[in-house]
């Protein structure tokens, strides 16, 4: 069969429709990947192959201004014309949409076409996309229980969020750090904002390195716009760093790692677990509904991480937060631990088979 999977927009839903796409491959069905017109899903889905990938328009709406919604109903609708032909073309079976306005379109044409839809939240706290594209799909698939309540009218399943296959491979941290030019026994930090970067996290970092010098080597994967500015950092404060815009194979960074100080996107967050990697979660503050916050209480809560807002990260709280971990080993390994347990096991297989029993 033939499927339609609508995930771009960022890497956190871009990479989980990956995930799933490649299970449906490897059982014998086609794939066609509905991704924006951002530069982020271009680069993401370079080289493969096995896939068939279309780009859809796609706004979310900032406003309710007669010129924002003007926009967001005119790319909606050439959104929708372009779906119908790729539909009449492709005959998906089912259509699959990992949250954002970049699936509003293909759910709305296969579910008029009378195909079994789905929407996939992969966070605590539902966006608006989301929200409305529950009201059209067969069923909405959760990345945590504590989305369901968000969800009161709509048939949900709780499946975790999909890594891609490559991210399951095992990882030799020596090797991994050898790949970096890093220490195989220095304690590892990795910095990372998500798919696009962070500021917010790549100032309070480059204020905390003359307080970790001598201590510390990093993996630091900054975005495109912080990438100079970060590097010249750490060569000032003499910290051994590897500083990338971004790292295509990031199973090799999460391995090298031994605490990762990152944004609390869901995706991010399954990945962390996968590796049991602690963190100290610094949430994006301008986050839909704050979910990134909500996302973070969870590993909290379970003691997988720790967690500081940016109106309370400073080059002196963030050193306290690594510190404090790297003195107590006891703790890592617990931290460790505790994230492996959140580690949803075979989730991008669960979604496959979720849509698989409606056809």
């Amino acid at each position: 069969m033939r499927f339609a999977i609508a995930a771009g927009g960022t890497g956190g839903h871009l990479f989980p429709g990956l995930a799933v796409g490649e299970v449906l491959i490897a059982r014998g069905h086609g794939v066609m990947l509905l991704i924006s017109e951002k530069e982020i899903d271009v680069l993401a889905t370079r080289g493969r192959d096995e896939f068939r990938i279309e780009k859809v328009a796609g706004e979310g709406l900032q406003s309710k201004s007669p010129l924002a919604l003007l926009r967001f109903w005119l790319k909606l609708r050439a959104a929708k014309r372009r779906c119908s032909a790729l539909f009449d073309d492709w005959k998906p079976a089912a259509v699959l949409g990992m949250g954002g306005f970049t699936c509003f379109a293909p759910i709305v044409v296969g579910k008029k076409r009378g195909l079994p839809t789905f929407v996939h939240e992969s966070n605590a706290i539902p966006g608006r996309a989301n929200r409305w594209n529950a009201k059209h799909v067969t069923r909405v698939l959760l990345g945590f229980e504590d989305c369901r309540r968000h969800f009161p009218n709509a048939q949900c399943e709780v499946v975790g969020t999909p890594i891609r296959s490559a991210l399951r491979q095992p990882v030799d941290r020596s090797a991994a750090r050898a790949a970096f030019g890093l220490s195989p026994e220095k304690s590892t930090l990795l910095v990372m904002g998500g798919s696009q970067g962070a500021s917010g996290i790549n100032k309070r970092v480059v204020e905390a390195l003359p307080k970790l010098t001598g201590r510390v080597q990093a993996i630091h994967l900054t975005g495109k716009s912080d990438e100079a500015a970060t590097r010249d950092a750490y060569a000032k404060a003499g910290v051994k760093a590897h500083v990338a815009a971004f790292h295509h194979a990031m199973q090799e960074a999460y391995g090298a790692a031994d605490i990762a100080i990152a944004r609390s996107g869901a995706a991010s967050l399954t990945e962390l677990s996968h590796f049991g990697l602690p963190s100290v979660l610094i949430p994006y503050p301008f986050a839909a509904e704050d979910h990134q916050t909500a996302n973070a209480q969870i590993f909290v809560r379970a003691g997988a991480g720790v967690m500081l807002k940016e109106s309370d990260a400073t080059g002196d709280t963030l050193t306290a937060a690594i510190n404090g971990l790297l003195d107590a080993p006891e703790k890592l390994a617990a931290m460790s631990q505790a994230a492996r347990a959140l580690y949803p096991n075979n989730a991008a297989e669960t979604v496959a088979d979720t849509i698989l029993k409606f056809l």
